[in-house]
């Protein structure tokens, strides 16, 4: 018996998803925290920045950078990246570049729309267990008809109290 366990241990060992410590034994998945960092920059922000903007007016537009270098003080490096569990990691980078305090350049790659962005973020509903909002018609007309009751007046609660006229008779 035991030597048939262990064989079956060192049979799960070449699966990628317990080499990435995703489960444990392959049948526990622990939680794991989504970890976000950073600034999202998006196409639409990025179109709003023109050469020649002040840094006040692209820290407006973009926010405040990531990371900003002593020793590079015209740069700014806008850094995002999020890890979730079940989805690959994201990371995007957005280097800006100033030349007399006025904005001399973008490097960018592969931004994405801001609806691009919320759609790779987003979990589609019920893929995680969530329960679904709306029942479907089958399931409508499955269920039972609530039991008719015939309406009581409300009957008051607590002890019945007279109390004297406030004024004077």
């Amino acid at each position: 018996m035991l030597a048939l366990a262990l064989l079956g241990c060192a049979s799960r060992s070449d699966d990628p998803a317990l080499q990435s410590g995703d489960t444990l034994f392959g049948f526990i998945t622990p939680y794991r925290m989504d970890i976000v960092q950073g600034n999202v920059v998006t196409q639409e922000q990025v179109a709003r920045i023109k050469p020649g903007m002040s840094r006040l007016q692209v820290r407006d537009v973009l926010g405040s950078p990531m990371l900003t270098d002593l020793f590079h003080a015209d740069r700014w490096d806008y850094i995002f990246t999020i890890r979730r569990q079940g989805t690959a990691p994201q990371r995007r980078d957005v280097v800006v570049h100033f030349k007399d305090d006025r904005l001399d350049r973008i490097e960018a790659a592969d931004l994405p729309t801001e609806r691009d962005f919320v759609a790779s973020i987003s979990r589609p509903i019920g893929s995680r267990g969530e329960p679904t909002l709306e029942l479907s018609e089958e399931q409508k007309k499955a269920l039972p008809k609530p039991a008719k009751v015939a309406a009581e007046p409300p009957q008051p609660m607590g002890a019945i109290r007279s109390y004297p006229p406030l004024e004077p008779s």
